[in-house]
C-alpha cells in the first residue's frame, strides 16, 4: 500500500512534520498540509483505487503501522530504533555506531497517542549552547559543530497511567498553648484523632519505556502538556526517529506506584494542618486500579562520551525544558587551579617582600 501521508499531493516529494506549524510541509514546492488533510487525501486515494470492489477489506491501524514502520538494531549497544519506512537510520543516537535494518514492527507496538514536536532543532541547539555557555570546565569538543550534529529528534515511548489509590491515614494531632498567671506557668494540650480514608485519583503519571535512557533525565524534563495529545499517526514520525519500548507496563508499575504514593501522601498531608504536632499511627496507600495509555512524547536527545563515561542531554520537544549532566574536563580544571595557586603564591611573595 502506498504511504500517501508522506508524499506531497502537489509534487510527490517527501513531506516532513514541521514543529512550528504542526503540519506536514514540502521543502520543494512549499506546500503545507495538516495531518487531517493528509489522512483524508490518503483515504480518498484508497477509495479510488478500490472503487471497482464493492467491499474492500478494511486495513486496521495496527496493520498499517506494521507495514510502514522499520526497526533498526544496533549491534553495539543493543538499541532498537523505530523509523517510518522512508527514513534511513545511519547511526545509533546512544552510542553513535552504525545500525542495521532488523525488519518490521508488529502492531502491538503501535502507540495510542502522540505529542508532536513544537521545539525546532534550531531552538534545541540554541538552548543547548546557552546551557553550555554557563559552564566553564567542559571539554571543548562538547560544544563543537560535530557534536551538535548528534542532536536527534526522538519520540520516546512512555507509559501514562491513571491510578486510583485507597488511602488509610490515622494520626494524633496536638495543639498546645502556655501562659503565665501569678507565679505559675500553665500549659494546655488538646489532642485530636485525625483520620483520613478515601480514594485518590492521580491522572497522567508518566514513566518512560526505554531502558537505555536515564529515568531521572526524563523526569527532569517533565511535565508534558497532555492537552496536546493526538491519536497516533505515522505522519508525526516523518523526519524524526522513535524508540520501540523495551520496558513493559508491568515492569514500570513500581515507578508508577512510587509516584502515585508520593502524590497521595502529599495530598493527604496538605489536609492535615493547624496542629502544633502530628504523630502518625497508620499510613497506608494501595493502588486499586490503573488505566494505561502507551504514548510517544517528543525529546531532542544527544549523547557524549568522555573518559569512558556516557553523558546524556535532553530537551523537552514540546516545552523546551532541558536537563543533562555536563562532562568535566579535568585538564582545564587542573590548569585553572594551578593558575589560581600561582597567583596566590605570587601575592604572598610580594606581601612577604614588603613586610621584610
Amino acid at each position: 500500500m502506498e504511504t500517501a501521508q508522506y508524499n506531497c499531493p502537489n509534487c510527490n516529494a517527501r513531506l516532513k512534520f514541521t514543529p512550528e506549524t504542526q503540519e506536514l510541509s514540502c521543502e520543494y514546492c512549499g506546500g503545507s498540509f495538516s495531518i487531517e488533510e493528509i489522512k483524508q487525501m490518503f483515504a480518498d486515494r484508497e477509495d479510488l483505487v478500490n472503487a471497482p470492489a464493492e467491499e474492500a477489506p478494511a486495513v486496521s491501524a495496527e496493520d498499517e503501522f506494521e507495514a510502514h514502520t522499520n526497526l533498526y538494531h544496533c549491534s553495539s549497544c543493543g538499541a532498537d530504533i523505530m523509523c517510518d519506512d522512508e527514513q534511513t537510520a545511519l547511526f545509533c543516537y546512544y552510542c553513535h555506531n552504525p545500525v542495521i535494518l532488523a525488519g518490521k514492527l508488529t502492531g502491538e507496538f503501535k502507540p495510542d497517542k502522540i505529542i508532536g514536536f513544537r521545539v525546532t532543532r534550531e531552538n534545541a541547539i540554541k538552548l543547548f549552547k546557552d546551557w553550555v555557555g554557563r559552564r566553564r570546565f567542559i571539554p571543548s569538543d562538547f560544544k563543537s559543530e560535530q557534536q551538535l550534529e548528534k542532536m536527534t529528534g526522538l519520540y520516546v515511548p512512555f507509559w501514562k497511567a491513571d491510578t486510583l489509590t485507597q488511602a488509610d491515614y490515622e494520626a494524633l494531632g496536638r495543639n498546645s498553648r502556655s501562659w503565665i498567671s501569678g507565679s505559675y506557668r500553665y500549659t494546655e494540650t488538646q489532642e485530636f484523632d485525625v483520620v483520613r480514608r478515601g480514594n485518590l485519583l492521580a491522572r497522567g503519571i508518566p514513566a518512560d519505556g526505554e531502558s537505555k535512557i536515564d529515568d531521572q533525565l526524563m523526569e527532569a524534563i517533565e511535565p508534558f502538556d497532555y492537552s496536546d495529545l493526538k491519536p497516533f499517526s505515522m505522519s508525526y514520525l516523518s523526519g524524526f526517529f522513535a524508540d520501540k519500548y523495551d520496558v513493559d507496563k508491568d515492569t514500570v508499575f513500581q515507578r508508577i506506584r512510587d509516584r502515585a504514593n508520593y502524590a497521595s501522601r502529599k495530598a493527604v498531608g496538605e489536609t492535615v494542618s493547624g496542629f502544633s504536632s502530628v504523630s502518625v499511627r497508620t499510613e497506608r496507600y494501595e493502588i486499586k486500579k490503573t488505566d494505561w495509555e502507551y504514548v510517544m512524547l517528543p525529546v531532542w536527545f544527544m549523547t557524549y562520551r568522555h573518559d569512558g563515561k556516557l553523558y546524556e542531554f535532553a530537551v523537552n520537544g514540546q516545552t523546551g525544558k532541558l536537563a543533562g549532566t555536563p562532562p568535566l574536563d579535568k585538564g582545564k580544571l587542573t590548569w585553572f587551579c594551578t593558575g589560581i595557586g600561582a597567583v596566590i603564591a605570587a601575592v604572598i611573595y610580594i606581601i612577604g617582600g614588603l613586610m621584610g
